[in-house]
């Protein structure tokens, strides 16, 4: 039977917004805050959002999503597909053509042949790639002219849309990173800080864990955009600050990521100077469970590694008891009101992949009890933690600085200790925490923690990619520079044989079902806890123009369409 490809959610859009303004850099300057303050410009070694995204700015994907999901194309001419020839018959091959005329930010010509080096970066076998999922199954990549480039599979592939696709799969120059592969990728300095690229803006300043400057790229290839001249892009505070600094001060243009109590946000918006905006995709707020030991007692290298099993995580009667313990509907109603919604569920969205094998949405302190007790993991000292093999169940629960999530904290803490869990509570700067450098111990890769909380998504509306994080390969260890998605450094035979049987699979209900089975493994076998879907909401200034929200993608996808309103 002839397999038919799938492209999830419509792929006809190839036009962006149309165009408000009509001079390159008229509008001046525009101010951007992400409390969460960016460490690096290079997504292939960083798995935090704000690195991602401040990235966006200058390095580019083939192609991304727009606000409805729907596929659009960036430096590619159109979106392969097997109707227009893009994609092969046998769905083991796709082949893009990129638009012709596109220069970096350097005057070079932008070819087929960074996008193969790109994919050597990241598949390098002695580097360590935060994004390494997106090249799942891919076996070559060829630049078969200058404009023309095509990625080979090992097995027919559906959704053959991984590489290159989103704002977490861009391309980087091969002039510029050519000395930076594998191990020595980190140790790029310059590159990783200021890279060269074909979107909107240039890097001019970079202080990491603080501000960027970007100015207009003269080389951009639509010559009236973007309006603003230059862009400042403050990192670091925290989301209260970052509100009101739009809101009501007005002293910025854009804030991200305003992760505030819904009445808090009310009362920014009356200060009149800004709006919030919101918009569910996948994005889940959750407790990851380390399958493997942190205890510092062990070698450094081997803390957090598959080489020590956790003593106690594992067992399902814990896990599942920890679950029980937690009130979802009172930290929806205390953290993000109708920006919140209680989940059971890795993947929430889209709908069609959104399962509804389990309920979360009741506490049961005394089941979660009765499910420790007949495991046999009992206080037998009387000291109020239980034990299981004579192992306490203290555990250390981190995340990083912020008020919601420190309430989450606080609440999940007292939860447990009803249930004979103690609970020591870390709390570590965001941009440390998320910032993927690999000599720090508190980065949430390297998870030197029993428990770790946080919220994650993914670009597009089809999770293959983001489902293959929790492949047994894909965990963060010394030799990948602790860079992998696998944070809980789950690993289960049954999800990776799933797994490869998603990427060969056509048809969304079909796709659908097993998306669901993967979710349903990971969390009934103690992965993660689910504990909030998560509506993004961010603020502009009522004087920009021009803003999207993108749930799907790169919250700044569309800033070469930004300008400034006048008469406001």
């Amino acid at each position: 039977m002839k397999i038919k490809t799938l492209l999830l959610g419509a792929i006809a859009s190839t036009a962006m917004a149309p165009m408000a303004f009509a001079e390159r850099g008229s509008d001046g300057n525009v101010s951007i805050i992400y409390w969460q303050a960016p460490s690096i410009l290079n997504p292939f070694l960083s798995g935090g959002t704000k690195d991602v995204e401040s990235a966006s700015l200058v390095i580019e994907p083939l192609a991304r999503y727009d606000q409805d999901g729907n596929m659009v194309p960036y430096l590619a001419a159109e979106i392969p597909t097997v109707e227009n020839g893009g994609v092969s018959e046998d769905l083991t091959s796709i082949t893009w053509k990129i638009s012709p005329g596109i220069t970096w930010s350097d005057g070079t010509p932008f070819t087929s042949a960074d996008v193969k080096f790109t994919a050597d970066y990241c598949m390098h076998p002695e580097g360590g790639c935060a994004q390494v999922t997106k090249f799942e199954g891919v076996t070559a990549v060829e630049a078969v002219d200058d404009l023309t480039v095509k990625v080979t599979f090992d097995a027919p592939t559906p959704f053959p849309y991984g590489p290159f696709v989103g704002g977490e799969s861009p391309i980087i120059q091969a002039a510029q990173f050519a000395d930076c592969l594998g191990a020595k990728a980190p140790e790029c300095t310059d590159q990783n800080f200021n890279p060269i690229g074909t979107g909107p803006f240039v890097v001019t300043e970079f202080k990491p864990n603080d501000v960027i400057t970007f100015a207009a790229n003269d080389n951009y290839r639509d010559p009236a955009k973007p309006a603003f001249a230059s862009v400042t892009f403050k990192g670091g505070g925290d989301a209260t600050a970052a509100g009101r600094a739009v809101m009501e001060t007005g002293e910025f243009d854009y804030a991200w990521n305003l992760q505030l109590a819904p009445e808090v946000i009310a009362q920014m918006q009356e200060g009149g100077k800004g709006t919030p905006v919101a918009g569910f995709g996948p994005l889940v707020e959750r407790i990851m469970l380390n399958q493997t030991n942190p205890s510092p007692d062990l070698p450094e290298g081997e803390r957090s590694t598959a080489a020590h099993p956790h003593p106690f995580l594992s067992d399902p009667a814990v896990y599942k008891a920890m679950s029980l313990a937690i009130d979802r509907p009172l930290l929806v109603e205390i953290g993000y009101g109708q920006a919140g919604r209680v989940t059971c569920n890795w993947v929430p969205a889209p709908a069609a992949f959104n399962s509804e094998s389990m309920t979360c949405d009741t506490q049961d302190i005394e089941g979660a009890k009765k499910l420790l007790d007949d495991a046999g993991i009992v206080d037998s000292d009387g000291d109020g933690v239980r034990e299981k093999d004579g192992v306490p169940l203290k555990i250390v629960y981190q995340t990083s600085t912020n008020a919601v999530r420190q309430d989450f904290q606080a609440l999940i803490k007292e939860w447990w200790s009803q249930i004979g869990i103690e609970t020591e509570l870390r709390n570590i700067n965001a941009s440390v925490f998320f910032g993927g450098d690999p000599g720090s111990p508190d980065t949430f890769q390297k998870f030197y923690a029993d428990v770790e909380m946080y919220a994650n998504t993914f670009n597009g509306t089809d999770p293959q990619s983001y489902l293959g994080n929790g492949l047994c390969d894909k965990a963060p260890r010394p030799d990948t520079q602790w860079q992998g998605e696998n944070i809980s450094r789950f690993c289960n035979e049954e999800f990776d044989k799933l797994h490869g049987q998603l990427a060969e699979t056509a048809g969304l209900e079909a796709r659908a079902e097993i998306a669901k089975q993967l979710n349903d493994i990971m969390v009934q076998n103690g992965g993660m806890i689910p504990l909030v879907h998560r509506g993004r909401l961010s603020a502009h200034a009522n004087t920009l123009g021009g803003v999207v929200l993108n749930v799907w993608d790169s919250e700044l996808w569309n800033i070469a369409d930004w300008y400034r309103k006048t008469g406001s």
